[in-house]
């Protein structure tokens, strides 16, 4: 064939290349259109993924959005969201790893930022037309600082609404229309200090901590019972100015702020009009206990020789300042504005206040100082009523910082630990080194006062004392085995914030998570974010039993027991201050101003007419 067949040959040849290269042409087109189509599947994949996880959680915009948090608290501070959203981060290159494209997933959350900054920014301007952004709640704003929302915030927020429906429940199952529940025992409890067994005092001390956590019908029941069923004429016994004041008419005053509905402001006023004879002293200053039936006044025998107790009388301010203003009823304020005046003039050993006062002299009787019992809330009412005036209160501002500067320079010690505590003084030169449960309020009202100081030294220095004093009540828990501290903690040789014989008991107090509480809404350090949360598991560890909480026997062995009382400021003030610490946009600080018992009344100005009412 070669010889016979020369072209032939030659086109044969050419014929069989040119089928292998169009065979081969064909096979990489082939081949080229399936990876094609492999890759678009994986793109696919790799974006439902990565959409899947990136779609619930808001980009944070930094040039919008960064915290600004005050220098006392910027070591410390932590974002929540920040810690999410890194975590999210993670998932998602683990999961683009899986699927072959780890260097596709940064130009895809490039992407997924992109398509959502007009919303961030939407919500960002609304954040700011509110007030509320971070840069403007800073401390030397006058305001709380406001954190991200969290998650995990949201989680402990249903666990302790879980806690007081939990509370409530017992309560209303086992002593409704009572004061307060033995909840071992199933049954009823009350104190003297009510006036009576049926006065419902956890009802209406309950009832706007109700209101906050948005347990509808819970506070329903509430409002149905205070609306139809309660009364002051239910009152058969002596009633306590001071408790009736501070949880009654508070309770009932903040109901009324909250909703607006008149019958809680009808009420109150028929509770402060039962203990206005307790005010009908030669001095003006009002006896501690009175009776609505015969309308006779009388003090405790055991307050030295029958005086009146200073953080008693001089708790009084904000809720009778207040009911003047809604009612338009001068008689309530000219009551306590006489008390205030008496005070103020009378002679103080070195600025401080004695803890009993004589409501027939107005003079101070003994030499006996505290901020813990028998004087604490009168100091808290000071900063508090300037406060609640908008900051017109010149009288009571510059007494608050009078006495302030009084108990710095005479009832602050530092133990041989390094603790900053305030002592009792039975006279100006005899200390007692303890501090009560009590006493650890001071935390948040000196964090008030810092916060609204405006010289730049004097604000770091009462900040640094709020602070101190914090870290002190919070050692007072962790020392102890149930990690709750006791009513009593003493500095000595054998002691250092703790107890060694008797005051070793707890009775569901809330003044050390006030304290965090506060200082965590004015300074954004984590840490007491923590306290709290750390202070209200041990409470639902130790303090949980058959049928609500009780107080520790023992906080130091609290196998020891409880006394089997579910107090109604556990309710009102424990569980609302816990709450509070974890929805950083109810009840603001430079809206609200809360009383001693933990009811807020939002602020108002004395000079403004928006509430209308005619005087009685």
């Amino acid at each position: 064939m070669k010889t016979v067949f020369p072209k032939l040959r030659i086109l044969l040849y050419f014929s069989v290349i040119s089928g292998a290269v169009l065979l081969l042409l064909i096979f990489q087109l082939i081949s080229s259109a399936d990876k094609g189509l492999t890759q678009n599947s994986k793109v696919i994949i790799r974006d439902a993924i990565i959409r899947a996880k990136i779609e619930p959680i808001e980009p944070i915009n930094a040039k919008e959005q960064t915290p600004q948090i005050p220098a006392a608290a910027e070591h410390s501070v932590d974002f929540v969201d920040e810690k999410i959203d890194k975590k999210i981060s993670d998932e998602i290159v683990d999961d683009a790893k899986e699927e072959g494209i780890a260097e596709e997933k940064k130009d895809n959350i490039v992407d997924n930022k992109e398509d959502k900054v007009d919303k961030q920014k939407e919500v960002s301007e609304q954040k700011e037309s509110e007030g509320k952004t971070e840069s403007e709640a800073a401390p030397d704003a006058g305001k709380q600082v406001i954190q991200a929302p969290s998650d995990v915030d949201a989680e402990k927020r249903e666990k302790i609404k879980e806690m007081m429906k939990f509370a409530w429940q017992g309560y209303k199952n086992y002593s409704w229309g009572a004061n307060e529940l033995k909840p071992i025992a199933k049954m009823a409890h009350s104190q003297q200090i009510f006036g009576g067994s049926g006065m419902a005092a956890t009802i209406i001390d309950a009832a706007d901590t109700l209101y906050i956590m948005g347990m509808k019908d819970e506070y329903e029941q509430a409002r149905v019972y205070i609306r139809d069923e309660f009364s002051i004429k239910k009152a058969t016994g002596q009633l306590s100015v001071f408790e009736t004041t501070i949880r009654f008419v508070g309770g009932l005053l903040t109901l009324f702020g909250l909703t607006g509905e008149e019958f809680y402001k009808t009420k109150a006023q028929e509770v402060a009009n039962a203990l206005l004879p307790a005010f009908d002293t030669p001095s003006g200053i009002s006896k501690s206990l009175v009776n609505p039936v015969t309308n006779a006044s009388s003090n405790y025998n055991w307050a030295q020789g029958g005086s009146s107790i200073l953080a008693e009388f001089g708790s009084l301010h904000l809720e009778f300042e207040y009911l003047s203003h809604i009612t338009g009823n001068s008689i309530y304020a000219e009551k306590v504005k006489k008390i205030r005046n008496v005070l103020d003039k009378a002679q103080k050993p070195e600025g401080l206040y004695s803890n009993y006062m004589s409501p027939n002299t107005g003079t101070f009787t003994g030499s006996h100082v505290s901020l813990g019992a028998l004087g604490d809330s009168f100091y808290e009412y000071l900063i508090k009523s300037y406060l609640l005036t908008n900051k017109t209160d010149s009288q009571a501002i510059r007494m608050h910082k009078e006495a302030s500067e009084a108990i710095q320079k005479h009832m602050v010690f530092t133990s041989k630990g390094g603790l900053r505590y305030l002592a009792e003084l039975r006279s100006l030169n005899s200390p007692e080194h303890k501090m009560g449960h009590l006493a650890c309020f001071a935390p948040g009202m000196f964090g008030l006062e810092a916060i609204h100081e405006t010289d730049p030294e004097r604000k770091a220095k009462v900040l640094k004392l709020a602070e101190d004093l914090a870290n002190t009540c919070h050692e007072s828990y962790i020392r102890s085995e149930s990690k709750i501290g006791p009513e009593m903690f003493y500095f000595n040789d054998r002691a250092e914030a703790i107890t060694i014989s008797g005051e070793k008991g707890y009775i569901l107090r809330p003044e050390v998570l006030e304290g965090f509480f506060y200082l965590w809404r004015l300074t954004g350090n984590q840490k007491y974010k923590d306290w709290v949360w750390d202070g209200i598991s041990a409470m639902d560890k130790y303090c949980r039993v058959g049928a609500g909480f009780a107080g520790l026997k023992n906080v130091y062995k609290p196998a020891e027991g409880h006394d089997d009382v579910q107090q109604s400021f556990f309710l009102a003030e424990t569980l609302k201050y816990a709450y509070l610490t974890f929805d950083n946009t109810a009840i603001p600080l430079d809206k609200y101003v809360f009383n001693t018992e933990a009811h807020p009344f939002p602020i108002w100005n004395p000079n403004s007419d928006s509430v209308s009412a005619k005087t009685e």
